[in-house]
């Protein structure tokens, strides 16, 4: 019952995607790609150097990929850029929920390896901006 619960989740966030589109304005933009299948995620984010204050996403490929970057971004916003940093692959999969393959595992880790990049593009440029002072 609870996979199926899951499952009902992952077909919503696939379906009506949460924070999806364009950030006007972004500090940092990264993709990861599954080259296996052609799933593609891009997330584009923007903080105050401490917290994030917005996150938006743009995919494409199957439902795990696409909700999984649904349900990042949900659980990304006003969070602080240590504890985005500090997630793992366990801290993703609690997120989604349902058992995966290995075909499905790299779909799911997209949205997350784009959130890691994009987090060291911002703290890159926050101790640039901090060595120019």
């Amino acid at each position: 019952m609870e996979n199926t619960l899951y499952q009902q989740e992952l077909l919503e966030h696939y379906r009506y995607p949460r924070n999806q589109g364009v950030l006007e304005n972004a500090q940092a933009t990264a993709q990861s790609n599954n080259p296996s299948c052609g799933d593609s995620i891009t997330i584009q984010i923007c903080s105050d150097g401490e917290r994030l204050t917005n996150i938006c996403f743009q995919g494409k490929g199957c439902v795990i990929s696409q909700a999984a970057a649904s349900l990042l971004t949900e659980l990304s916003k006003e969070k602080t850029l240590r504890v985005l940093a500090s997630l793992t692959k366990d801290d993703m999969l609690a997120l989604i929920g349902i058992p995966l393959g290995p075909t499905r595992l790299r779909c799911a880790l997209l949205s997350l390896e784009a959130l890691h990049k994009a987090l060291f593009l911002i703290k890159a440029d926050i101790q640039e901006s901090s060595d120019v002072r």
